[in-house]
Formats: structure tokens, sequence, C-alpha cells
């Protein structure tokens, strides 16, 4: 059985302040973007997804995703990120109620497709399962089996959290691509080591370039 994939995207105009050291203020959103559409390009890609929902309220990262090939669910309840996967997971198993779902994060650019599903497949052992950040400190990826609640929990501290609500963290070696969030300047020069896809190479190309 594969998996529905539940991606969260804030207003890009409100997307990755953190970057402030790498990134001005006008190519944070081009950015934010751009990892958001190498990660689900990634993602829709990989052999254990069947399909990839975004939750958004942005009308650009909408239609720029949606022509990828991930369908839009819009922010309704409004009440932050746990709030918006809780909400989207509903909307998924409201006509498909014994489907697999899992949260991931939209800033994984340098995603590999091969390194999702080895994530997903150790995933499918356990009724939730989630895998840490390359910190150790956050979750990239949060998985619920078939008739299994989300619950998410992401968020300041979010692998404790994770861990306390009883979900399982999976402990793999060579998921690397699959644990590189970006957040801060550092992250995204560790995503670049990894190698980012081509949205996120470009954006990141106009960082250097004269007068960005």
């Amino acid at each position: 059985m594969q998996w529905t994939l539940v991606v969260p995207l804030k207003p890009l105009a409100h997307a990755k302040s953190r970057l402030s050291d790498t990134a001005a203020d006008g190519l944070r959103p081009s950015l934010a973007l751009a990892f958001a559409q190498d990660t689900v390009a990634a993602a829709l890609a990989c052999p254990a997804i069947e399909d990839v929902a975004v939750v958004t309220d942005d009308g650009l990262a909408g239609r720029e995703l949606a022509a990828l090939g991930a369908w839009i669910v819009g922010d309704e309840p409004g009440g932050g990120l746990n709030g918006a996967l809780a909400h989207a997971a509903a909307v998924v198993r409201a006509g498909r109620p014994d489907r697999r779902v899992a949260a991931l994060n939209a800033d994984l650019p340098a995603l590999r497709s091969a390194e999702l599903s080895r994530v997903l497949n150790a995933a499918a052992e356990f009724p939730r399962a989630f895998l840490a950040d390359a910190a150790g400190v956050g979750t990239t990826l949060l998985a619920a089996r078939s008739g299994q609640e989300l619950l998410p929990a992401f968020g300041t501290d979010s692998r404790a959290r994770h861990r306390a609500s009883g979900a399982v963290e999976l402990r793999l070696d060579g998921v690397d691509s699959v644990r590189q969030d970006v957040d801060t300047g550092r992250d995204l020069r560790a995503a670049l080591r990894l190698g980012v896809g081509p949205r996120t190479a470009a954006a990141t190309a106009r960082l250097a370039a004269p007068g960005q």
C-alpha cells in the first residue's frame, strides 16, 4: 500500500526568516518556493508515494506546486503547523480512510526519492513513526499507518515530543537527504554539499550574483 504525503508550506512572504544572514528579504520567498518545489518533485518520483498534498494558502506556491502534480489543501483552521497537518490528514482520509499518511517538511531541497522510499518502508512497520532532523532536535517526517491518527507535534523539540507521543523513532543510516531541512545558512550549505535539486541550485546561484 502506498502513502499520501502531506507537505505544509507557510505563506512565502513569511518563510525562512532565519536565512536572513544568507539571503536578502527579497530572495527568501523564492528560496522557500524552490525548496518546496524540489522537495515535492522528489517526493512525487518516490515509488512508495501515490500522491502529495501541499497544505498552503499561498497562491503562487499553490499554483507552482500543483503544476508539478501535487494537490493543494487550504489551511482552513489557521491554527498553525500542527493544526494544518491534522486538517490535511483528515481531508486525505475523508475519501480514503485506509490511506497511510506521512507529513514531510517542505524544506528538503536535497531530497532523494530512493532515500525517502527507504524511510517510508521502515515506517510502515509501526503504527506511527518519525525521522529526526540532521540537528537531532527536530523532525522531518512523521508517518501514520492505516487506522492511526497522525498526531503531529512539530515545532520546538519535536523529536522529544514525537517520541513522548508514542511514535517510534526511525534510526536509519544513509538517509541524510531526508534529514537535512534548511532553516539557516549553515543548513543550506550542508544541503548544497549533499546536492540540491535544480530549482534550489538556480535560486542559490542568484545569492552570489552581482547586486544580490
